[in-house]
């Protein structure tokens, strides 16, 4: 206790040694031995040699510029889709679900029950050209008699979507219950409409919940590979599917190490972008306020 006493500024540094520890173990050394691995140059049969083969990441853009362009937008479209549907389920939660709250959450997070194959296998079925989907849209001549929605750009969003929907509702949940109600109140007895007080008050104080939930639905979508795999073709495949075949099948490490990296800072890049367009300021004001 005495040496806490005396060295009282490191206590926090002290607790920071898990975590730091944590990541060097499982982040910084993966990531050391991806970086080497990009650089090197061979193929399987004669050996990988270090050889600071910048080419693997020249041919990353080069050769692979399609599948990465499709991963972002499939990503994105999925993020907003997610967005427009969790918004208003977890606006309703928070304001309406009353003692259902816990019972209507654990619906949300229910999909994690099961394994992320078995639901993209489910959604194969319910998309199949046979399934009651198609059938009931090509009842309302919304799909003609040979139009189909397996292995298409559709069915690979719809996945994406439906696999990180609650990624995207349970932060905006979080940030929606946190809003002071006598705030929406006020607003309202100073001749606010709903409308007016929704968009000055309710979306503002919970930006953060937005910006969490797109972080974290939009990251983990642009390196699927499951659902393009299983609900789209060869047209629909994104980057994740070409560095899991480079991996895997073609044996290429150098080349799947590099577009790894090419892909994270696409990643990296897009984030900074995007928390650039919505304001730091923002966000952490509706945070304090």
């Amino acid at each position: 206790m005495n040496f806490f006493h005396r060295h009282r500024a490191l206590v926090p540094y002290l607790l920071l040694l898990p975590g730091l520890a944590w990541l060097a173990l499982f982040f910084v050394v993966p990531m050391y031995y991806l970086g080497y691995t990009s650089l090197q140059a061979g193929d399987l049969f004669s050996g990988y040699t270090f050889a600071w083969a910048w080419d693997n990441y020249s041919d990353a853009f080069t050769l692979y510029r399609g599948h990465f362009i499709r991963s972002l937008e499939y990503a994105g479209v999925a993020t907003l889709a997610a967005f427009l549907i969790s918004y208003p389920l977890a606006y309703w939660i928070a304001f309406r679900g009353g003692r259902w709250k816990n019972f209507l959450l654990l619906l949300v997070i229910a999909p994690f029950f099961v394994t992320y194959l078995i639901r993209t296998l489910a959604w194969k079925t319910i998309l199949a050209d046979q399934g009651f989907v198609v059938d009931a849209l090509r009842t309302l001549h919304l799909v003609g008699e040979d139009g189909r929605l397996l292995a298409t750009t559709t069915a690979v969003v719809a996945g994406i979507t439906y696999n990180f929907l609650p990624f995207m509702a349970l932060p905006l949940y979080v940030s929606l219950e946190q809003i002071d109600k006598r705030l929406i109140e006020a607003a309202q007895d100073l001749y606010a409409s709903r409308v007016k007080a929704f968009l000055r008050v309710t979306f503002p104080l919970s930006l953060p919940g937005v910006f969490a939930g797109t972080l974290l639905t939009f990251i983990p979508a642009a390196g699927d590979f499951i659902n393009a795999e299983l609900l789209g073709t060869p047209r629909q495949l994104m980057i994740g599917n070409v560095i899991q075949s480079q991996f895997k099948e073609v044996a290429n490490y150098p080349q799947a190490a590099a577009l790894s990296f090419v892909l994270m800072a696409g990643i990296v890049i897009a984030v900074l972008l995007y928390a650039r367009a919505v304001g730091s300021e923002r966000v952490t004001a509706g945070t304090a306020a």
